[in-house]
């Protein structure tokens, strides 16, 4: 077994620390988790046992891998916001930088400015040629997301057991692509440093 953890990355933008999960985060993510709203398009609600299950999911896969959805904090008060970033499980159909973020959260371009990051981050340090997002059809918010972000609207995503009969979208774009709008995307990301990809 080769792990990858690596327990320093981290990325400053102009307003948000994206770092690896850590267990302090755990209540924040279970506040977002058992929000009917925020919880909509991410699986549902789920119990706080459950919600435990899924959060450590996310701390393997940055074990395992090397990579994983960032916590994504607020620089100026420390609150966790949500989670946003790099995400791969077995059988998923693509490359995928992925957000969810608590409902206090919603409205002021977090999302946005953490996706940014993410999405640069991923084509430097993990070498992916493609972004992709799952969307549900529904789910308007990350589908002007996806569609500021300069990723476009690839057809019907199938995704893998459990959750094959969820209605989804892959909204994509290559690292080509990405380089070449990256200056239009009108987000203010400020100076995004990194720290150590591991």
């Amino acid at each position: 077994m080769h792990c990858h953890w690596p327990p320093h990355t981290r990325i400053e933008t102009a307003r948000l620390l994206l770092r690896p999960p850590q267990r302090e985060d755990f209540d924040g993510y279970v506040g977002m988790i058992g929000d009917p709203r925020a919880a909509q398009f991410i699986g549902g609600v789920q119990a706080r046992s459950t919600a435990w299950r899924s959060f450590m999911t996310m701390v393997g896969a940055w074990h395992m891998e090397g990579f994983a959805m960032f916590s994504v904090l607020e620089k100026s008060s420390g609150q966790w916001l949500g989670r946003v970033g790099p995400w791969q499980p077995e059988g998923w159909p693509g490359t995928e930088v992925g957000w969810s973020l608590h409902r206090a959260a919603w409205g002021k371009g977090f999302a946005a400015e953490a996706a940014v990051a993410a999405i640069d981050w991923a084509f430097e340090h993990l070498g992916w040629d493609e972004v992709i997002h799952t969307i549900h059809p529904d789910n308007h918010a990350s589908i002007r997301l996806a569609e500021r972000l300069g990723s476009r609207h690839r057809g019907p995503a199938v995704l893998p057991p459990p959750h094959q009969d969820i209605p989804a979208q892959v909204w994509a774009q290559s690292r080509a692509q990405w380089m070449q709008r990256r200056a239009d995307v009108g987000v203010d990301v400020g100076v995004a440093t990194s720290g150590k990809a591991g």
